[in-house]
This record gives structure tokens, C-alpha cells and sequence, in this order.
């Protein structure tokens, strides 16, 4: 299989999807056994639940599939950072109407954060350009 190809604008994808789509990224291409295997330790669906989300997937363009013989094999047709990237964005609307500050503020509050974690957030603030520079915007 060839890697996921960038996409500007990558499905909604629920929860449930989710987890699908971490198997799929994790090691794929998978038969629809294989997906509902691999998902027994970690949920309590039914089987047939599984094939759906499976299939909810392929018709948003999230999976795309190969047949090989009697077997559908599924691997994901988005890459899992445009997915994370495309959901920051949506969290960041729908809770702040888009500012980051707040929102980094409020989980920044909220964690316990260890020295070296700190070390790490300010050396990547330091590191990112602010607002002009190169045209890139920052905090």
C-alpha cells in the first residue's frame, strides 16, 4: 500500500470511527476480521457494528479497500495527522470560537506538568515565529 495521501480537508470522523481508524493507521491493510479482532480487548461491540463503522468509513473516503479473492483488505485513504490536525481545529471553534490562548491557558492550568515538560513547551514557543514573521502566525 502506498502511504495516506494528504488531504486538505479530511471526514468528520465520530468517536467510535476513531477507533477504528487507530487500527487501521497502527498497521494496515486489515480484513474486516482483523479490524474486529484487533478491537475485542478494547470495546464491547458486536461484530457487525464494527463492519459498519468499517463501512461508514469507506463511504466518507476515511478507508479505501482492495479485494483479494473473497477478502476485503482496508487500509486508511487519510493520514492520521490530517485527522488530528482537522479535529484541533474543530475543538478549537466549537469550545473557543477559534482563540488558542484560552485554550492553552485552561489546559496549561489544569495539568500537572513535570520541569522538563515545561523546558520542552518553552523551547517549542521559542522556536515557533511570532505574528509577521515570515508570515507565519503564533500565540
Amino acid at each position: 500500500m502506498s502511504d495516506p495521501k494528504p488531504n486538505p480537508a479530511p471526514p468528520a470522523i465520530s468517536d467510535a470511527e476513531w477507533e477504528v481508524m487507530k487500527i487501521l493507521w497502527a498497521r494496515s491493510p486489515l480484513a474486516g476480521e482483523d479490524v474486529i479482532r484487533a478491537l475485542e480487548p478494547r470495546t464491547t461491540w458486536k461484530p457487525k457494528t464494527i463492519l459498519t463503522l468499517i463501512n461508514r468509513l469507506v463511504r466518507k473516503g476515511a478507508l479505501s479497500y482492495e479485494k483479494k479473492g473473497r477478502a476485503y483488505l482496508y487500509y486508511p485513504a487519510v493520514a492520521a495527522d490530517d485527522c488530528v490536525r482537522a479535529e484541533n481545529r474543530s475543538f478549537l471553534q466549537r469550545v473557543y470560537d477559534g482563540a488558542l490562548k484560552p485554550m492553552l491557558v485552561n489546559f496549561l492550568q489544569d495539568a500537572q506538568l513535570s520541569k522538563k515538560e515545561i523546558a520542552e513547551l518553552k523551547r517549542l514557543l521559542d522556536e515557533r515565529p511570532a505574528i509577521g514573521s515570515q508570515g507565519r502566525k503564533c500565540l
